[in-house]
């Protein structure tokens, strides 16, 4: 971001080019991403196995450091999730035993690994927990705070504060940029303990929806392409997908159902 800075270059049109993969590693982590999708539960050793059953050479080894590239880890009660970064804070789980009741009362964020035709990237997104709607998304080449932060700044100039705001202990989270912003409006930081896998459910189900429904019928070839396609999706997600957990209702009903709300959007 300071590099952009120092060159007047606009961050969000700028990004970073990562070494190229290949492209048997690139079928690889496509595949697992949908093996971890479909069983989450699963860890290195035995999705390397379903590999092989499945006709990929790779080892043990192969597949868990694919899957540390990709970001994502079999869920399971374990010491710990995700790790922050040296000398960054990292704050107490703050939804343990609280309904959520209203819009705003809690958001979470979440990063997952997003395939594309030849090569992959990286999707943020901000997600109100009582209504489910997506307040605000990033696309990234590179699993950095920065387009993070730029997600987190959309939201709250479009949807005000949230009361709380929870995420992992991943360094993007624990990063003084991202968590300067909602120090600066009294919002209360939590950030999910050791063994809570399941704090962030909801987002894990948004990225089942998403991946299912859009981005696997698709080769998206570049960020452009992408964004512009979960563009698309996150307003029919929004605006049109009924839930049936909701009722049968959308997330902009849900989110949308009192009028102060819906006024100062």
């Amino acid at each position: 971001m300071q590099q952009c800075q120092l060159l007047g270059l606009c961050r969000s049109s700028f990004y970073y080019r990562p070494l190229p993969v290949s492209a048997a590693d690139l079928a690889l982590m496509r595949r697992l991403d949908e093996l971890h999708l479909n069983y989450p539960f699963l860890g290195a050793r035995r999705l390397a196995r379903m590999l092989q059953r499945e006709g990929f050479a790779v080892g043990r080894e192969h597949v868990g450091t694919l899957m540390h590239r990709m970001g994502i880890e079999a869920i399971y009660r374990k010491r710990r999730t995700s790790v922050p970064a040296k000398g960054h804070t990292v704050y107490p789980y703050l939804l343990s035993n609280v309904a959520i009741e209203r819009p705003n009362q809690a958001w979470a964020a979440d990063i997952t690994y997003v395939p594309l035709a030849k090569g992959f990237a990286y999707l943020v997104a901000i997600l109100d927990l009582y209504s489910r709607k997506v307040l605000a998304f990033r696309v990234s080449n590179a699993m950095s705070s920065e387009f993070c932060v730029e997600a987190l700044e959309e939201a709250l100039g479009r949807y005000g504060t949230p009361e709380i705001f929870n995420t992992d202990q991943g360094s993007q989270f624990t990063d003084d940029d991202f968590t300067t912003p909602l120090k600066a409006k009294g919002v209360r930081i939590s950030m999910d303990g050791k063994g809570r896998w399941i704090d962030n459910v909801f987002v894990e189900r948004l990225w089942r929806s998403v991946k299912y429904e859009d981005i696997y019928l698709h080769a998206y070839a570049t960020l452009r392409e992408v964004t512009a396609a979960l563009t698309r999706y996150f307003s029919f997600y929004n605006e049109r997908r009924v839930h049936q957990s909701l009722d049968y209702r959308t997330p902009d009903e849900v989110y949308f159902g009192t009028g102060a709300l819906k006024k100062a959007a």
